[in-house]
């Protein structure tokens, strides 16, 4: 292990410039591997950074480090990853292991010690080199349902050592899969006003002809000018009924290749202009994902790769042209996509621009500042791609601005003046958008200097000023007052808040701070005896919970335990 440890800081470069090794990385669990999830799928608001593996249903199963190496890093969070784990290896890249149950017992261990030294279950540490060394195959922690997780698996990433996720795949992490990807729509775009579809200078549906080999033809279309196209495509793998991302995508257009999109690595930082890739409002309306297949401005993914014009092709009069889209999966099952193009010049057509009466400019290039009533809303340079019309009014403490279907590249500020309310409410107040077909107020950070509120998003929609005056509530689930616990392993208690959310909550037994992990999709907390520190036969149990704007209950009860 010794020797490991300095080809960890002697080898890093030299080997993290391997292309690829095939044996050094095995599977991190001794199941047969099938996949809920694949590398780069498109997610709501990033690509996924690893491969999501069943872990048939259940919990508890042994994970394996992938290689050997050290634990650089432990971070247990309520959302997220939940628990998760990082080993860097002496070859440069670094393996993550995500939505962990529980880590082995000597890593449990040292994390405990690192949660009951700064009383917090939310914890973040990097052990050194020496610390937490690690063998191949070594047991390191056992699967779970932790933090963001919509369902018992494990989360497994391969990162460079610039700490860029890349498919695990490309290191013989091997999945079972001859299937073809398979395409559920096909869509023209017009570049510009002067560009035409099938007679409409908008996004058009293009019939899609399914053929016997699996490929697809669609109806002739006419168009002219300079136009682009997006498909919306998904894999399949052989032991799993669900749809996966693809792994890269061609375009050729009368035979000269014309754009490329390899989903093989990516940074974190590029992670949030998914937005750009996909088609924005067509997902947030129609709850379908279009990837576009050519570059707009201000889109700085790393993934595209011979993009001729930025993927746009021209049609001339009198032309026919043939576009094709060659979409494959990591094993190299590919699906084609045939286009005829009929290049036809109309004359003179009516184009209806977008009405913007009534409506505000956000400009891309620099900032913009909309006022209101008691509300300022602030946009700074580059919070959206492209200079926007958008609907911004503010009726009494309620300001509609506009809809979510442009995406954002970073946080917009909404800002309230709250000094025509009482002093007793101010405290009580936070900004909430109101969201689904009951306009029910979700809260959004708040922050508050004197008499304003200011809250950042990255989803334009209805907003308001919401008051929380009621507590959280705490309920034992699984003991009562005065009573004996000698025979339960846990603790375990409800608690909730219907309005602005759970902030914080402390538990303490004697006077003495316990660890209780916090599921918020249960509305959970949970003590487990084994940690050992609550020792006498008497126990005054306190707890705790604080909600956003500080609405605070407390929780008390005295168990027994011999």
């Amino acid at each position: 292990m010794k020797k490991l440890l300095i080809l960890l800081f002697l080898s890093t470069s030299l080997y993290s410039q391997s292309e690829y090794p095939q044996d050094y990385f095995n599977n991190p669990l001794d199941i047969t591997l099938v996949l809920s999830g694949t590398f780069a799928e498109l997610r709501s608001s990033h690509f996924h950074g690893g491969l999501d593996i069943k872990t048939q249903r259940k919990q508890g199963l042994k994970v394996y480090a992938s290689a050997e190496g050290y634990v650089s890093r432990i971070k247990i969070s309520h959302f997220g990853y939940g628990k998760a784990l990082y080993i860097t290896h002496p070859n440069g890249y670094t393996t993550v292991y995500g939505h962990l149950q529980k880590f082995s017992k000597r890593l449990e261990e040292y994390i405990k010690m690192c949660q009951y030294q700064k009383e917090s279950y939310e914890v973040e540490v990097f052990p050194g080199p020496e610390e937490l060394p690690v063998d191949a195959n070594e047991i390191i922690a056992y699967s779970g349902n932790t933090g963001g997780s919509g369902g018992p698996h494990l989360h497994f990433e391969i990162r460079d050592n610039q700490e860029r996720p890349m498919n695990p795949m490309l290191f013989g992490i091997d999945v079972k899969d001859t299937k073809a990807p398979f395409v559920i729509g096909v869509y023209a775009y017009p570049k510009n006003k002067d560009a035409l579809i099938n007679g409409k200078n908008e996004r058009v549906p293009l019939r899609l002809i399914p053929k016997k080999n699996g490929d697809y033809e669609v109806e002739k279309i006419t168009a002219q000018g300079d136009i682009g196209f997006g498909v919306t495509t998904y894999d399949k793998q052989d032991l799993a009924p669900n749809n996966n991302g693809v792994s890269n995508i061609q375009t050729f257009f009368n035979g000269n290749k014309s754009l490329e999109i390899d989903f093989k690595r990516f940074s974190f930082s590029e992670t949030k202009h998914i937005k750009r890739l996909i088609d924005y409002e067509y997902w947030k309306t129609k709850k379908s994902r279009i990837q576009k297949l050519f570059i707009e401005p201000n889109n700085p993914l790393s993934l595209y790769k011979d993009a001729y014009d930025n993927g746009f092709v021209k049609i001339e009069d009198s032309t026919s042209s043939v576009y094709k889209i060659r979409i494959r999966d990591y094993k190299q099952n590919e699906t084609w996509v045939n286009i005829p193009i009929n290049g036809k010049r109309i004359k003179s057509i009516t184009k209806t621009g977008e009405n913007i009466s009534g409506k505000s400019l956000v400009f891309s290039d620099k900032s913009t500042v909309l006022n209101s009533g008691n509300v300022k809303v602030n946009f700074y340079e580059n919070t959206v791609y492209d200079d926007v019309w958008i609907d911004f009014s503010v009726n009494s403490d309620t300001l509609q601005l506009h809809e979510d279907k442009i995406p954002l590249q970073k946080n917009f500020y909404i800002n309230y003046d709250i000094s025509n309310y009482k002093n007793q409410h101010q405290d009580k107040l936070f900004i909430a958008r109101l969201y689904g077909y009951y306009k029910k107020p979700s809260y959004v950070y708040t922050t508050r200097k004197g008499n304003t509120l200011s809250a950042g998003s990255k989803v334009f929609g209805t907003y308001t000023l919401a008051m929380d005056t009621i507590a959280p509530t705490i309920k034992p689930v699984n003991f009562q007052h005065k009573k004996w616990l000698s025979k339960y392993r846990y603790l375990k208690v409800k608690i909730d808040d219907k309005l602005s959310g759970i902030s914080k909550y402390r538990a303490t037994v004697n006077g003495k701070w316990i660890l209780m992990e916090y599921d918020y999709k249960t509305n959970s907390l949970i003590h487990d005896f084994n940690d050992n520190v609550v020792k006498d036969t008497k126990n005054d149990l306190k707890i705790i919970v604080t909600d956003n704007v500080g609405n605070s209950s407390t929780f008390e009860a005295t168990f027994f335990r011999k």
